[in-house]
């Protein structure tokens, strides 16, 4: 049997802020419901569809149950108004397949930060559903979730429930100038004179920028953004919604 190549780890992340993206505008279009009503098991593992494969090193790892156990601490997500051309089922149902990410180009501490200094010896690179990366962002999530991001990060790569409730963490939370991806897409936020002025507008491009707008956004055809649009278009047509207007961030300046 043929060795099944592998998508890059960052489509975890694609995958997954698309789901949780499709999620706030299912609960924006429609009456409020538990999370378990927007999305059943059955659509759960459709739409990552390999994630248990035996070729995904996180198999068995990113469970429905986890996933419904993190939206729980989290009570407004849910309840508030480059693909892999080759791969089996197409390039967009490989989601949730890999724990942390291969190969990362460093450590991504910021020694400048003062605030959420690193610890010797450890590495934050991106883990987790929504590749949380970063000394600063790994301080601010295990403050707000009860662990020590700074001295033990690799908690969010062996604890599934950590894990997803980092990825919802990130979702849910503003972090000034940039507004919290949940409020962008439930309507809640209002456009400054700093947003008008960068030709930042309100949809799935400004969330983008808001994740990773200094390497995506202001670049023409980027082939990750346009990656993103193709998860984006796919998980839409499976939760029955529309994709909306602004889905890319080419003519936006980053935050």
């Amino acid at each position: 049997m043929a060795a099944v190549s592998l998508p890059s780890s960052s489509s975890v992340f694609s995958f997954f802020l698309t789901t949780i993206f499709l999620l706030s505008i299912s609960s924006w279009e429609v009456e409020a419901h538990p999370v378990p009503a927007l999305i059943n098991e059955k659509l759960y593992n459709n739409l990552f569809l390999h994630k248990d494969d035996t070729a995904c090193p996180a198999n068995n790892f990113y469970t429905y149950s986890s996933f419904i156990r993190a939206t729980k601490y989290f009570p407004r997500f849910g309840t508030t108004g480059s693909g892999w051309a080759t791969a089996p089922d197409g390039p967009y149902s490989w989601g949730l397949c890999f724990k942390e990410e291969v190969n990362p180009g460093s450590n991504y501490c910021d020694d400048t930060n003062k605030e959420w200094p690193c610890y010797p010896g450890k590495s934050y690179k991106g883990r987790g559903p929504i590749q949380l990366s970063w000394n600063y962002n790994y301080g601010q999530a295990g403050k707000a979730l009860g662990f020590d991001g700074l001295k033990n990060p690799e908690v969010v790569a062996n604890s599934s429930l950590i894990a997803f409730k980092t990825a919802l963490w990130f979702w849910m939370t503003e972090q000034k100038p940039k507004p919290s991806c949940h409020d962008v897409m439930v309507g809640r936020y209002v456009l400054t004179q700093a947003d008008i002025a960068a030709n930042r507008t309100v949809g799935f491009g400004m969330v983008t920028n808001i994740i990773n707008g200094g390497l995506e956004c202001g670049i023409g055809n980027d082939a990750r953004v346009n990656d993103r649009i193709g998860y984006f278009k796919r998980y839409a047509s499976l939760f029955g919604v529309q994709t909306g207007p602004n889905l890319d961030c080419e003519n936006q300046k980053s935050f």
